[in-house]
């Protein structure tokens, strides 16, 4: 395999700021193209080639969203890299999104009243009251909690951006105690900071305690921070900002909040023209 292609995809991915997932995913894409091709020499490679490697995973049955990331990939490869005309009119169809899974605010209720544990009850409560990812919850520090100002940050998020997050007003006193007794990571684990793993289960033996009748998980969380919100009314860019959300449409995937809201909507013209007849 031209070890010096995957060199040269990775540094200039780097370069450009992409995440270390999606470098991760890129370069796996590209390693099997290579195969596919029979390390063909790379001045030869053309189009036709990606074109044939698509429909070869196509037919292993791979989702649509997979075949689109392997496409980009390789577009990356050929125009980024190897400097070759790629253009493919090619799009496969993603797999229709669940509907969105999220807690109610009585059931949220109930999950965090269930929790003893004053730490185990924090990052539950926090990763609610500011939108947190799990892996963002495992990573925080206490340098990055500004209490008197209410402000968190998330650094290297997604997409490898920081963001900031609300500190919610009934936890900061119970942060300020688990910072001053922490030595670096704000949820510390036995040998580092406390494990994904860890906060599944703590929610998850929560969600069984508050014998709530869904499949609860860290994520739900998320997803019921920003269904509430919008319920409140809030602004659907200000939730888009809190979330780290790149694209609006991501946001407005939350249909079950946003679709009533429309509709109370009424346009203006309904109230310039409604004593006009046209």
């Amino acid at each position: 395999m031209p070890l010096d292609i995957i060199y040269n995809m990775k540094r200039e991915m780097f370069r450009r700021g992409l995440s270390a997932k999606t470098i991760t995913t890129y370069l796996f894409h590209v390693r099997k193209f290579l195969d596919f091709a029979k390390n063909k020499p790379l001045n030869t490679l053309s189009k036709k080639d990606v074109r044939e490697f698509l429909c070869y995973l196509q037919s292993k049955n791979y989702s649509g969203s997979s075949l689109n990331v392997a496409h980009n990939a390789l577009r990356f490869m050929m125009i980024e890299i190897l400097h070759k005309g790629m253009y493919l009119k090619i799009k496969f169809s993603k797999i229709p999104k669940k509907i969105t899974e999220y807690l109610t605010k009585d059931e949220v209720t109930r999950l965090l009243s269930s929790i003893k544990n004053e730490k185990h009850f924090v990052i539950a409560a926090l990763m609610y009251g500011a939108g947190l990812r799990v892996s963002e919850a495992t990573q925080l520090k206490k340098e990055d909690f500004y209490i008197e100002n209410s402000i968190g940050w998330v650094r290297n998020g997604k997409g490898g951006k920081d963001r900031p997050f609300i500190i919610p007003e009934i936890l900061k006193e119970k942060l300020s105690r688990i910072a001053a007794s922490s030595s670096g990571y704000l949820f510390e684990g036995r040998n580092s900071h406390i494990t994904a793993r860890s906060i599944q289960k703590i929610v998850s033996d929560a969600g069984k305690k508050a014998k709530i009748n869904k499949h609860v998980h860290p994520h739900m969380l998320r997803h019921s921070f920003t269904t509430h919100l919008l319920e409140n009314g809030e602004d659907i860019t200000t939730v888009q900002g809190l979330l780290g959300h790149v694209h609006p449409e991501t946001t407005l995937g939350y249909s079950h909040a946003v679709k009533p809201r429309l509709i109370k909507t009424k346009s203006p013209l309904d109230s310039l023209l409604k004593n006009n007849h046209l």
